[in-house]
């Protein structure tokens, strides 16, 4: 098999569009809802975590150790509904430079891992290393919740 890291560009991609978005939106918009639970820096927050979990179960790898049950992604809602509380209690700016931060930490460490100790070809893996689709979808999210605002 190939060492097929195509990831690299579409994280890249996804990042950087990240990144144009925020450098954008003044601190009024950061705030405005993406939908019923979510503002837009409370979306990027969200996304933000979740790459967060990437870089703490690489740890995993650094340290030589396997993959256990526990390591896997939770079934359900009720993650994302526990942690937006906090997510939200962040000041919605910082949370976006942070969110630009976690992704290009994320990103950058995804394209060193071994390819052996990822998804797909390590069907226990927890780390799934293409991180644009998340990116991609949250951002379409905010970007259509900004259109319709006008």
């Amino acid at each position: 098999m190939a060492d097929d890291r195509s990831y690299i560009d579409a994280n890249t991609r996804e990042r950087e569009r990240m990144r144009t978005l925020v450098e954008g939106l003044d601190d009024d918009v950061l705030t405005a809802p993406v939908n019923e639970y979510w503002t837009v820096a409370g979306v990027l927050g969200h996304v933000a975590y979740w790459d967060i979990r990437v870089l703490v179960l690489a740890e995993r790898i650094d340290r030589g150790e396997p993959w256990a049950p526990g390591d896997a992604e939770p079934d359900g809602d009720w993650l994302n509904d526990s942690t937006r509380p906090l997510i939200h209690a962040i000041a919605p700016r910082e949370a976006a430079q942070f969110a630009l931060r976690i992704a290009e930490q994320c990103d950058a460490l995804v394209a060193e891992l071994p390819l052996d100790r990822m998804l797909p070809r390590d069907s226990d893996s927890p780390i799934w290393p293409g991180r644009s689709d998340h990116r991609a979808e949250h951002l379409d999210e905010i970007e259509v919740a900004l259109r319709a605002r006008g």
